[in-house]
Order: structure tokens, then sequence, then C-alpha cells
């Protein structure tokens, strides 16, 4: 049986996947098969993913329709035959360390079920800086701080299969924020983390997000928290820290649908939101915001447009320092 099961989500990825597959077998650490989930794919993704698995016996595939990111990655981990799960998805990139430093880590931590690594961004305006920082003098990841910092566990993680065994399935009710319930759940059932923080690859991002795209997900950090609230009834401390969270993203998701309102040139909607969001985060620009949505709808997609370009030519010099 192999060590490490590579787990591959792929939809419609035909530009990537090869590049991916080949990050993988080129890989120093050799004792690993790749489990493949084409999740229903329109593309060549499909074609390209047979013919890597003809041609290497450690490749494996699985055609199935398609359910979304969770499923496909539930379906690799059903089919894994490995004593880790190291999760990859088919638009990234492994340097050949990767898993040979990962695996280097549990050795040095022998009480860790979960290893989070690190990588480089690859596009977008932060191409080239680290995911994650390095070096990481965070605490290591725990159910309070995975909690206070939703960045805390990468996604480029390898955990044993005791995880899968004992906590299970990646939530396919979920469309977004699937992999951080899957690490505070693994964190509630007292797992422990560790982490290797070099960036031993390359994690493809696009910065050019709709903000509907940011409701999506500000929407599915605020069901995590939601379903993982019962969990931690006997846990004050961390019940603490997560209705902090709760209040703070419900805070962003009221700027972010103003924000989807305005780009969609739903002014009532925009004003309400507004409105709402001035009450919970008093600010000089929120006030103006408000102000000119309730008084001059007109010139708010104008002021927004202005205030965005701004925030991107801050983002571009913070990336360029």
């Amino acid at each position: 049986m192999p060590a490490v099961s590579v787990i591959m989500p792929a939809y419609n990825v035909e530009q990537y996947l090869a590049a991916s597959l080949e990050s993988v077998r080129g890989q120093t650490f050799r004792d690993w098969e790749v489990v493949i989930v084409d999740d229903g794919s329109t593309d060549r993704t499909a074609d390209i993913a047979d013919d890597y698995a003809q041609r290497d016996p450690r490749i494996q595939v699985i055609h199935q329709m398609n359910g979304g990111l969770s499923a496909a990655r539930n379906t690799a981990m059903r089919y894994a035959r490995g004593d880790f799960f190291a999760l990859l998805d088919s638009d990234d990139l492994w340097d050949p360390d990767f898993l040979a430093a990962q695996m280097a880590t549990f050795a040095s931590n022998p009480e860790a079920q979960i290893v989070s690594g690190n990588a480089r961004n690859l596009g977008g305006v932060w191409d080239g800086k680290p995911a994650r920082p390095w070096p990481d003098k965070r605490p290591q990841p725990d159910l309070a701080e995975i909690l206070r910092d939703e960045e805390a566990v990468f996604i480029m993680s390898v955990f044993r299969r005791s995880v899968y065994e004992t906590i299970g399935d990646f939530d396919e009710r979920m469309r977004s924020n699937e992999d951080y319930d899957y690490w505070l759940r693994a964190a509630a059932a007292g797992f422990r983390f560790a982490r290797t923080d070099r960036p031993l690859g390359d994690y493809r991002r696009r910065d050019d997000s709709l903000s509907a795209s940011d409701v999506r997900m500000l929407t599915g950090l605020l069901g995590v928290y939601r379903k993982l609230r019962p969990a931690l009834a006997d846990r004050p401390a961390e019940l603490t820290i997560l209705d902090s969270q709760v209040s703070r993203f419900e805070t962003e998701l009221l700027a972010a649908e103003a924000r989807a309102a305005i780009d969609a040139g739903n002014r009532a909607t925009a004003a309400e939101r507004l409105k709402a969001l001035k009450s919970r985060k008093p600010g000089l620009g929120i006030a103006v915001a408000a102000v000119v949505a309730r008084c001059a709808p007109p010139l708010l997609p104008l002021l927004y447009r202005w205030n965005r370009a701004r925030l991107a030519r801050r983002r571009a010099a913070r990336a360029a320092a």
C-alpha cells in the first residue's frame, strides 16, 4: 500500500491538470498514489487524466457526475489506500520536496495528525508571495486559533487516515469554506496540528473575484460557525471567539452585499445595506456612502468605483513592497 494518497478533484482543468500531475510525479518522496476524481468535466480533463493513468500505475481515475468539490474529494478519499491523505487541487503545483517536507514534519511531531503546508501565490496581485506567513510565528493551530484565524490552516495539508476515519467526509452541502469546516471539526475532535511553513508549491488564485463571490464566501463562513456552535456548548472560551467572529463576518457580509447591490444597479438594496452597516461599523467612509445612497443614488456607483480603484492601488503598493 502507498504511504500517501494524493486527493485530487478535477473539474474542467484541461489547461492545468498535466502540470499538477507532473508536480506529483516529480516528488522526491516516492511512496504515493494519486486518486483523481473527474467531477463531470465537459472539457478534455477526463482524457488527460485517463492518459496519465494508463502511463503511470500509481495514478487512478474515478469518473462521476458533477457533484462539487467536496463530493469529489469524498469519492477520492473512499478509494484512497494510503495511511496519509494529501490535498492537492488540480490547478495547483507542488515543489519536488513538498511531500518529503510534510512527512519530515510528521516525523518530528509524532503527536500531530494534520500538517498544514504553505505555497506561493500563483497569479493576482500577490503573485510569487507566500500564501501564509513565512516564517510563521503564529501559534500552532488548535481549536481556539483556527476559530480566531480562519487562515490558520492552509488547504495544501496532509493528514492521517485516522482523521478521515473519525470525522468522515467533507460536507457536500457546502459550496465554499468546506476545508475550514473540516479543520474545525478535526480540532473539535481533539486532533493535533503542526505546520511546515516554508512555501513548497504554487497556489493558484485570482484577485478579480466579483462581489457576489464575496457574499457566497462570507455566507459560507457564517454557516460553518452555525454548524459548529452546538459542539462548543461546554467550551465557553472557544464559544466567545466564535461569537466575535460571527459579529465580524456579519458586518463584512453587509459590506459585501452592499457592493453586490451597487454592481447590480440595485440602489434600494445598497442603501438598506449601507444603513445597516453604518450602525455596526461607524466611520466616515461608510457614513458618506450611506448619505449618498439616500440623497444622491446616481452618484453611488461613481463613489464605489473610485474607492475600489483606491484600494486596488493600495494593495498593489503593499504587494510590491
